[in-house]
């Protein structure tokens, strides 16, 4: 027995809910504590699934996370790797870093909020609203990050503004992440849904400016969860002003 394996061994199995959240806070402490040193390939993710009790969407998750926040990294073909023992100065999201969903999302979501609050239908309320039901029901972290860019997405769609909606579609799979490795590191999904709340009263009441100032509460909430989860409690060079 190696020692990931007799690191893993002696971790318990953890309950359905919040199982991610509780392997990527294992994982996460064995590396930054040194009991999974850097170089140390991980076990598949069938086998920590298997360790852990979870299912592999679990682990999966998880592991996603270690990644956006620069532990490790997956090569496809060889496996997961454990490449550094400290969070890295800014997430690594796929297609985008999380510094820059921070400088541009404001540019756009929210003008595309004030948008949405003038030129909303009953459909398009309607359609907000089912969204936020299906959030407040949702028990699963990967289900209630698939709601929340669709309720981004949404908002753009509603701006009746092709580019903001494009835009949307763009950053969606690094909004995906970044919302995922939030909620596994400090989750807030509570007071994401406040704001969200905020944001879709604004719309439904057609108040332009109140729209677009629940959006800007909203991005600057997320940044303020960005700082607990960079290196000093601080978000990177230039993501506040």
């Amino acid at each position: 027995m190696d020692l990931l394996d007799s690191w893993t061994a002696r971790q318990d199995r953890v309950v359905r809910v919040g199982a991610a959240e509780a392997v990527f806070a294992s994982l996460r402490g064995a590396i930054e504590g040194g009991k999974i040193p850097v170089g140390t390939r991980l076990d598949s993710e069938t086998s920590l699934a298997k360790q852990y009790g979870v299912s592999r969407t679990m682990v999966r998750e998880a592991l996603r996370s270690c990644t956006a926040l620069g532990l490790t990294a997956t090569h496809t073909g060889k496996g997961t790797f454990v490449i550094a023992d400290r969070v890295a100065p800014d997430l690594k999201l796929g297609k985008y870093s999380a510094r820059a969903l921070v400088e541009a999302r404001p540019h756009i979501e929210v003008p595309a909020a004030g948008l949405a609050a003038e030129r909303r239908s009953n459909e398009d309320v309607e359609a907000l609203r089912e969204i936020l039901q299906e959030m407040s029901r949702a028990d699963d972290l990967q289900q209630w990050v698939l709601l929340n860019t669709e309720f981004h997405a949404t908002i753009a769609r509603c701006s009746g503004n092709g580019v903001f909606e494009q835009f949307l579609s763009d950053i969606v799979d690094a909004m995906a992440n970044q919302s995922n490795t939030l909620n596994l590191v400090a989750d807030r999904r509570a007071e994401s849904g406040e704001e969200h709340a905020r944001i879709f009263e604004a719309i439904e009441s057609g108040s332009v400016e109140g729209a677009r100032e629940a959006m800007t509460q909203h991005l600057h909430g997320v940044e303020c969860a960005l700082s607990t989860v960079v290196p000093g409690g601080k978000t990177p060079p230039g993501l506040i002003p």
